[in-house]
């Protein structure tokens, strides 16, 4: 039974997808097996596997898409490893990830899981210095010290400073919680992070950069960023603090997200429901509510430049 299970999730990236399982086989620590769970890819993954002779590697591929969540959690059921760690098919992890992390998990039986810093790297894998530094200074990794993290629901909620492709889990504590959420296509790595936290497990932090995170075109985009503060509404509406103060952020963050929401689907020209989420959440900032509303009155064909322009001059 291998020691670490590396699950990589994937759809339609076969030409990032070599690059991920080949970060995992020139890793310095070899105890592990690799997970590849395929969520329907139409794209050749299937050829591109089995052109692998490495038994270490194991191949689940769905016939049909069964969404982002459900797809990870499928390779999270099949993985035997005492250790756990999943990162996606677009990033990289460096030659040390595993044998870095694994050995604060050997070296205390209290720490749950151990996460690290990463690079900001381009679709041409040029490490960015100037991103990465301003990545870990955005999340406040910055001005936080290694170790087991004392406030890690403020760590993983108020600052979010934990990648969850950066973090080496005991499969246990993943299994206590139910890892991740069925149906969910965004912030499944938020709310797992928030549950463990509220479930009292113990965080590290290892502050080396032992984890690659490609930022490229494909991340971007009108639908993608409604899907994302849909599935945000539903992070942020999972809870309800004992804490005075992480409620009010929690509060303060859904109506912030209601409003982008509206916005977006202003533009895209869906009026009704956009109106309703900018009333909701114009407390936020009631100006851009209200110049979104504004915009609302154009007609559908012309909205998308308008839009456009507000950005511009809102920046």
């Amino acid at each position: 039974m291998p020691k670490i299970s590396v699950c990589i999730p994937t759809f339609n990236r076969i030409k990032l997808l070599s690059e991920a399982i080949q970060s995992v086989l020139q890793q310095s620590y070899q105890d592990f097996e690799i997970i590849v769970c395929d969520d329907g890819s139409q794209d050749g993954t299937p050829k591109l596997i089995s052109q692998y002779t490495d038994k270490r590697i194991r191949y689940i591929r769905h016939s049909q898409h069964i969404g982002k969540s459900n797809n990870m959690r499928s390779g999270f059921k099949a993985a035997t490893g005492e250790y756990f760690v999943k990162f996606d098919d677009d990033d990289r992890l460096t030659p040390n990830f595993l044998e870095r992390t694994a050995v604060v998990l050997e070296r205390d039986s209290k720490v749950d899981f151990v996460s690290t810093d990463h690079w900001i790297i381009d679709i041409n894998n040029v490490r960015d210095d100037a991103k990465t530094q301003e990545n870990r200074e955005r999340w406040d990794r910055v001005n936080l010290p290694k170790g087991v993290v004392n406030n890690l629901v403020e760590v993983v909620f108020v600052k979010q400073s934990f990648q969850i492709g950066a973090t080496l889990f005991r499969r246990r504590c993943l299994e206590e919680v139910g890892f991740m959420r069925s149906n969910w296509q965004n912030c499944e790595d938020n709310d797992l992070f928030v549950r463990l936290a509220l479930a009292g497990k113990n965080g590290y932090y290892l502050p080396e950069l032992l984890m690659e995170y490609r930022v490229h075109s494909e991340q971007k985009g009108l639908d993608r960023a409604i899907a994302y503060l849909t599935d945000k509404l539903r992070y942020l509406d999972s809870y309800n603090f004992e804490s005075e103060k992480l409620e009010c952020i929690r509060r303060k963050r859904l109506a912030e997200t209601r409003l982008l929401l509206g916005l977006r689907l202003l533009e895209k020209g869906e009026t009704h429901k956009g109106r309703e989420f900018i009333l909701a959440g114009k407390s936020f900032a009631p100006m851009k509510a209200w110049t979104g509303l504004g915009l609302s009155l154009l007609p559908t064909g012309v909205r998308g430049k308008a839009f456009e322009l507000a950005k511009m001059v809102q920046r």
